[in-house]
């Protein structure tokens, strides 16, 4: 197989306060995968997230060990620059990534401290927000948008930097049917490795053929989503609870 895209081995890290939040984690995502990171709160989920891009570090820190690269390079602080043009983080909140006046200045925020300027990066920007459904809304701001719409945006302002992997948090939270359903539309189409963590199961089910479950800081499974979800036992020992009335079984298709 292909070098991953995602290589994560041995990944311990503990906070200064003393609190270990991983324990020896191994985590490998390949060119075009969609991956489901499930776990209870606490599991250390956010904690493995912000060690993608070096927003955390586990061995420069003192408080951890292993290593992360990305597509080869390893997360270092010589590296970060293009590891943070790599690794886009779609946090929870899309108003922690939109500030600025206008959907079009959001959206270029990041590929102009790349150095881009002029047609291309009005090219980087109009591209991005098509892939979202959101090019109507360029010279809008944010702040008149719809929460579905703002999460939109939000994606594109990591797709504008053309990363190689997406990561999403919590993606699906506080949207509406009909944004839910059009965000699932918009990840299935976008052509980039995507690690979604999420508590939406059936989200899970939906966008990402493999799921990782993580709990109490070290990986439990990694397999299919359908049969993570129907493990009644893996199920109720990591405190993962299906929607009532959920049944995975009468899913009729599964992605591929």
């Amino acid at each position: 197989m292909s070098t991953p895209v995602l290589d994560v081995r041995g990944l311990a890290f503990a906070y200064p306060d003393g609190h270990q939040a991983l324990f020896g984690v191994d985590l490998h995502v390949h060119e075009g995968e969609r991956v489901a990171l499930l776990g209870p709160n606490g599991a250390g989920k956010t904690t493995l997230v912000l060690h993608l891009n070096g927003i955390l570090g586990a061995a420069s820190s003192g408080h951890g060990k292993g290593t992360v690269t990305v597509s080869g390079l390893p997360v270092e602080k010589q590296h970060l620059k293009e590891i943070r043009r790599r690794v886009g983080i779609v946090f929870q909140d899309p108003d922690d990534q939109l500030f600025l006046g206008t959907v079009r200045q959001d959206v270029a925020f990041g590929p102009a401290n790349l150095g881009l300027r002029g047609a291309e990066l009005d090219r980087r920007v109009m591209d991005a927000l098509d892939r979202v459904g959101m090019a109507d809304f360029v010279d809008r701001p944010p702040h008149h948008l719809s929460y579905g719409q703002r999460r939109r945006v939000a994606v594109a302002t990591v797709l504008a930097m053309e990363p190689e992997v997406l990561v999403l948090d919590e993606p699906s939270s506080n949207l509406d049917p009909a944004s839910r359903r059009e965000l699932a539309e918009i990840l299935r189409s976008l052509d980039v490795t995507v690690l979604m963590v999420t508590h939406d199961l059936p989200y899970a089910l939906e966008l990402c053929p493999r799921s990782v479950v993580l709990s109490e800081g070290v990986v439990v499974a990694d397999r299919r989503t359908f049969d993570v979800l129907t493990d009644e036992q893996l199920m109720s020992a990591h405190r993962l609870e299906l929607p009532w009335g959920f049944d995975p079984r009468r899913i009729d298709s599964l992605p591929g």
